[in-house]
């Protein structure tokens, strides 16, 4: 079946009204994201006002007609641009508008004497780099980089890029070598690709916001409020994982901690000074143990760290400077200025012993003993 470039433009039109719609409508699911999603909402309704323009540029005066056009359907191409810049920040204006300038400049110039050529050709060099700078955006993202959906992404908008750059580099050769019969034939295909642009860069980078949602909705399940370190869940999790891939050699300690006559602290202080020093106490573990171990709030004022690769003497330094440390800072003038000590248990796995839950037991049995000897002490498993 036959379909004439009139329908062609009319079914690209309302496939981009629609694709504006749909991203107006996620914006409400995302508030976080809803400038990215206005920008690409606008850029839909933006190329949908352009192919009007397109299907009626003959009324126009002289150039005026293309020339109008190609800058709306390029501003189109660069509020993509912009809103995808944007992930990782804010993003200027600069670029946008240097280019908008520049083509405005060109048509303004070379267009009036060859509006043939600048039309057929020309016009799809500023679409091909626009295209082309979004995809190196997804590329160099630091939000997009974790998330599948930017490998769709760049697929589309460097695909597209590719296209626009043959269009203009081959589609003169070739109307050269065939005659002028061609350029309908270029133009429909144009039409073909536009309709599949169209729907595939707005499901895509709708995808990546709703990607990103789902990974911090997964991250929050894992994270102790308060605390910001992992929650019970998130550091069996990751613990199970950091022992997995632990080569056999290297031995894993965990500490097991818990804060000494905490509930008087609260009684005593309120709940917001306890909860400063709950923060307090996972920030100076984080700070000690290092980036390379795990640390969780394993629930009320019980944490745990799994440090990889520490043998027990190693281990019970990173214990001791932790419990050394957090007591200073708890009375130190800058902190809650309320005095906290911390009891702790070290257990040490052995090669063939990678068992989380065993491990966190036996460092619990050492923790009991530490309590029960007075606390503010550490105290070794006899066995891992």
């Amino acid at each position: 079946m036959q379909i004439d470039l009139h329908t062609l433009y009319c079914l690209i039109v309302g496939t981009l009204l629609v694709a504006g719609a749909m991203t107006l409508w996620e914006r409400q699911a995302h508030p976080r994201r809803a400038r990215e999603l206005g920008i690409w909402a606008g850029a839909c309704l933006t190329f949908a006002a352009g192919l009007v323009l397109a299907m009626n540029r003959t009324l126009l005066p002289g150039i005026l007609g293309p020339a109008l056009v190609n800058l709306v359907i390029v501003t189109g191409y660069l509020m993509v641009l912009h809103g995808v810049r944007h992930l990782d920040g804010r993003a200027r204006l600069r670029l946008p508008l240097g280019v908008l300038a520049g083509l405005a400049l060109l048509w303004a110039t070379l267009g009036v004497h060859f509006p043939g050529p600048f039309w057929n050709y020309v016009a799809s060099l500023p679409i091909a780099l626009a295209c082309g700078l979004t995809a190196l955006a997804l590329v160099r993202s630091r939000t997009a980089r974790p998330l599948r959906a930017r490998q769709v992404a760049i697929a589309v908008s460097g695909g597209h890029a590719l296209f626009n750059l043959a269009r203009a580099v081959l589609t003169p050769v070739l109307v050269a070598a065939y005659g002028d019969g061609l350029l309908p034939a270029f133009g429909k295909a144009t039409m073909y690709e536009g309709v599949l642009y169209s729907v595939a860069m707005p499901m895509s980078l709708i995808a990546l916001v709703r990607e990103e949602a789902q990974a911090q909705a997964v991250a929050a399940s894992r994270t102790d409020y308060l605390t910001g370190i992992a929650n019970r869940h998130g550091f069996f999790e990751a613990g199970d994982r950091l022992l997995a891939g632990l080569a056999p050699e290297r031995p894993a300690a965990l500490l097991a901690f818990d804060l000494d006559h905490f509930k008087a602290i609260n009684d005593r202080h309120g709940h917001a000074a306890g909860d400063a020093v709950l923060r307090l106490f996972a920030d100076t573990t984080r700070r000690i143990a290092g980036p390379g171990a795990v640390i969780g709030r394993l629930g009320g004022e019980e944490f745990a760290g799994l440090l990889p690769g520490l043998d027990v003497a190693a281990a019970r330094r990173v214990g001791e400077d932790v419990a050394r440390a957090f007591a200073a800072a708890a009375t130190d003038r800058d902190g809650p200025g309320i005095p906290a000590t911390v009891s702790v248990g070290l257990a040490v796995s052995g090669a063939d012993d990678r068992d989380l839950p065993a491990l966190l037991s036996a460092a619990d049995r050492a923790l009991y003993r530490a309590k029960a000897g007075g606390r503010n002490r550490l105290e070794v498993a006899a066995a891992a």
